[in-house]
């Protein structure tokens, strides 16, 4: 049964690390301060301060080799209860991890939620891999048993302008010689170089929305099975950390040339960019000299664009590494294939059998199976709201500081809808 909260939730001490590029963090801190709960804050980048308004922050400075003795020290000398942290596989988060755990200290993983869109996380220890939601189906049914169906309707809209003006100020402002000089970034590509990229995708939207639209109509038209691959961002750590690929290219042709040995004549590949993709890497040169190479160019189309909604509804089975795509894909009750170490890849929610098998033997998702995951991962690792816009930013801020106050972190809470 859902547990209440515990009302007489004594005084903690909480730790923020690095989080997501907005005020969520500084007004998560402020709210738990005004219940009585020490907050404090360590920044690692000149971006960092620029988020913080709050007090109870310090700077670490200093090499990365420094890091490990200096986190173990500050949760000592603070008595940290609690850690709060965006991105469990960057090294100071790993090393900061270790430190607590040793220590039995509580850590706090967010992101962008498995549900989309206005839904954000906010679960114990990390995602996916790390992820401590059930993954055997008799105890995802069991947990979701008296839970009612989650609310999918979109309730908060964000802000790309907002995000886009906030991660521009956050990596330039970091940018800035002689200030944390030692700073090791997690980051793959110079900052200006992923703007430039994201910023000529943005130019182009309308054409590759165009031109996604009228492959996808005229592959219908056809006949035959449509199957989609749904590309993620290189740079992730869902795909750096969470997968065996080393990049995009070996995914893309592990599933190509099973896909040209192994589906039916007649089907046909889409295979779709991430809508943030920074453009790097030319993925439509790549992924059509790939279908060249496995004998297959006709039968394998690069989606720069395109509505994933329409996409999904003319497809009859989707296949990625861990994108939160395979989990809309389940929710539109598609045969789903998870290739990396995704949080739904269960068996009776995804396909169990290998690559090879999926494009003949893939099934849809078991219903009860289905209903379950959706109601215990709504309402044990998820609150409603947005990280970029109001009044979106609001409501997540306050249903984190409810759940972090009363200790409510992978466990059901029901009171997802907004007032």
């Amino acid at each position: 049964m859902p547990q209440e909260p515990d009302s007489t939730a004594g005084q903690r001490r909480f730790l923020f690390l690095q989080g997501p590029i907005t005020p969520f963090f500084d007004e998560v801190g402020a709210g738990l301060r005004r219940l009585g709960h020490a907050v404090h804050r360590i920044n690692l980048c000149l971006g960092d301060k620029l988020i913080w308004r709050g007090p109870g922050s310090v700077d670490f400075t200093e090499r990365p080799a420094e890091w490990p003795a200096f986190i173990a020290a500050f949760l000592d000398r603070h008595a940290v209860t609690d850690m709060v942290l965006l991105g469990e596989q960057r090294f100071y988060h790993r090393e900061a991890i270790a430190a607590a755990h040793a220590r039995g200290v509580g850590v706090v993983a967010t992101d962008f939620g498995y549900l989309r869109p206005d839904w954000i996380t906010l679960e114990r220890d990390g995602m996916n891999r790390e992820s401590r939601f059930p993954r055997e189906p008799g105890a995802i049914l069991a947990l979701a048993e008296n839970l009612p169906p989650p609310d999918l309707a979109v309730r908060h809209r964000d802000s790309f302008l907002n995000q886009a003006a906030w991660d521009v100020a956050y990596h330039l402002v970091s940018l800035i010689p002689g200030f944390f000089r030692h700073y090791d970034s997690h980051q793959i590509y110079h900052p200006v170089q992923v703007y430039l990229g994201t910023l000529f995708r943005i130019v182009t939207r309308r054409r590759a929305n165009r031109r996604a639209d009228g492959i996808i109509a005229a592959l219908k038209r056809q006949g035959g099975p449509l199957f989609l691959m749904a590309m993620q961002m290189e740079t992730d750590f869902s795909v750096r950390a969470y997968s065996h690929y080393p990049d995009l290219d070996t995914a893309i042709e592990e599933v190509t040339r099973s896909f040209a040995a192994h589906a039916p004549a007649g089907a046909q590949l889409l295979v779709k960019v991430h809508p943030l993709d920074p453009a790097v890497k030319n993925w439509h040169r790549r992924v059509n000299g790939i279908a060249r190479r496995a004998g297959v160019p006709g039968r394998v189309h690069y989606l720069g664009g395109g509505n994933l909604g329409d996409i999904t509804e003319s497809v009859q089975g989707v296949v990625t590494i861990n994108s939160t795509v395979g989990l809309r894909a389940i929710v539109d009750r598609l045969p789903t294939l998870a290739l990396g170490d995704a949080l739904y890849k269960v068996p009776g929610l995804t396909h169990a059998g290998t690559l090879d098998s999926f494009w003949s033997e893939g099934r849809p998702p078991d219903p009860a199976l289905r209903e379950a995951f959706l109601r215990g991962i709504a309402h044990c690792l998820h609150v409603r709201g947005a990280y970029y816009a109001r009044p979106g930013l609001d409501v997540a801020v306050s249903a984190a500081v409810h759940r972090l106050h009363h200790g409510l972190i992978n466990r059901p809470v029901l009171d997802q809808l907004p007032d």
